[in-house]
């Protein structure tokens, strides 16, 4: 996902997206840059308008948002409705225990 961060960056600032700059700008966020990512990065930015797909990804992230959630399902509420028991000491061996180590 940061090479595509690092793309839209260099294409925000007017540069072009080539390999060298793409380097450049992860190196300096701190990413070390894969030579087989960064190739096909820039291979799949060649000939895409950044700006015309931002539109269209502004325009369709809404619509998905939109979409209602899944309720949950039945087993979901009774897994939810379930506490663990407590099989351990009482309270009363658990505090005999606790002053031993004062003792």
């Amino acid at each position: 996902m940061e090479y595509i961060y690092a793309a839209m960056l260099i294409h925000k600032a007017g540069k072009k997206i080539d390999e060298e700059t793409l380097k450049k700008v992860l190196s300096a966020a701190g990413a070390t840059a894969d030579e087989a990512r960064v190739k096909a990065t820039v291979a799949a930015l060649d000939g895409v308008n950044i700006d015309e797909a931002i539109t269209k990804a502004a325009i369709a992230a809404p619509v998905a948002a939109a979409a209602p959630s899944a309720a949950p399902a039945e087993g979901d509420k009774a897994k939810k409705k379930e506490k663990p028991k407590d099989e351990g000491k009482s309270e009363a061996e658990a505090a005999a225990g606790l002053g031993s180590l004062f003792g």
